[in-house]
């Protein structure tokens, strides 16, 4: 028999020869995951023995992460904004450079009472962290993806605690399935979208738990990654309140192209902010 010490520092080493990066604190994960522990109730427990099946199950576990497959997707949620949401191979998982999104939407145009519109919304993380740290009266999210869409009600239902504040009612948190704007009706006061913008040949240099594991669809974007930025801003015009306003999130080279065709557009107060590392995350303007 094993103790629960000895299975972690096995899962440990295993992350380690596979070049899993903080494969110290990730082992700690899983087995929190697996055992259903928190960190305080381990230390409490190490030395006990493991039980047979969570023994194998956090084995499993382990040698699917040494695949590269993402630890978010084994654990099934991943947080953002200080929320926790659900995720699986349908959407990608929520980035700390997506959060400079979101905050710089809540700095600029948070609008009492207002409406906005997360156009790719995937997971649903932006349009909900928007909700409920913001003081919007209704919010839409749309994808293309039926499977994304599920995953983001699913969230939508996970959080709606944090949804349902300010005297908002269910219908006014929705989700739409929409090819861009094909079912979009609506006018709203902000849009924003980290809509797919990476470029096809550079999916094949991003680290396996990306170019491996998470969906294609949300990621490439064609004409050098800037396709759905011409799409979304060209149809933003009909579908965005006088003065509204349109985020989106960027690839860290692309804020001086996604600028000119905002521009272009007739946007103005065009605006580009960094991220945590000093690189080009998001650009904004206004009609």
């Amino acid at each position: 028999m094993i103790t629960l010490r000895e299975l972690l520092k096995e899962g440990e080493e295993r992350l380690r020869e596979n070049n899993i990066e903080n494969s110290t604190m990730e082992a700690r994960y899983l087995i929190e995951y697996i055992c259903d522990l928190n960190w305080a109730q381990y230390l409490l427990q190490a030395d006990t023995e493991a039980d047979p099946q969570e023994e194998r199950r956090y084995r499993q576990a382990v040698e699917r992460r040494c695949s590269h497959y993402p630890l978010q997707y084994i654990l099934g949620t991943a947080g953002f904004m200080g929320l926790e949401f659900m995720v699986n191979e349908a959407v990608l998982i929520p980035r700390q450079d997506t959060e400079i999104l979101v905050e710089t939407v809540l700095k600029e145009a948070d609008i009492l009472q207002g409406s906005v519109l997360d156009m790719c919304t995937g997971s649903g993380c932006i349009l909900i962290s928007l909700m409920a740290h913001g003081s919007y009266g209704r919010g839409h999210g749309a994808d293309i993806s039926r499977e994304a869409l599920d995953v983001a009600r699913m969230n939508g239902i996970f959080n709606r605690d944090y949804l349902m504040r300010s005297g908002r009612k269910k219908e006014d948190v929705t989700w739409i399935q929409s090819d861009l704007f094909e079912n979009i009706s609506d006018t709203y006061d902000v849009i924003v979208s980290n809509p797919p913008y990476i470029p096809a040949d550079v999916i094949e240099t991003l680290m396996p738990e990306v170019k491996d594991y998470e969906p294609r669809l949300a990621l490439e974007g064609a004409d050098e990654g800037l396709e759905f930025y011409k799409k979304i801003t060209e149809a933003s015009l009909e579908h965005l309140n006088p003065g509204g306003w349109l985020f989106y999130e960027i690839g860290c080279e692309q804020a001086e192209d996604v600028s000119k065709i905002m521009r272009d557009k007739g946007f103005k107060e065009v605006h580009t902010v960094r991220d945590l590392a000093g690189l080009d995350r998001v650009v904004y303007g206004r009609i």
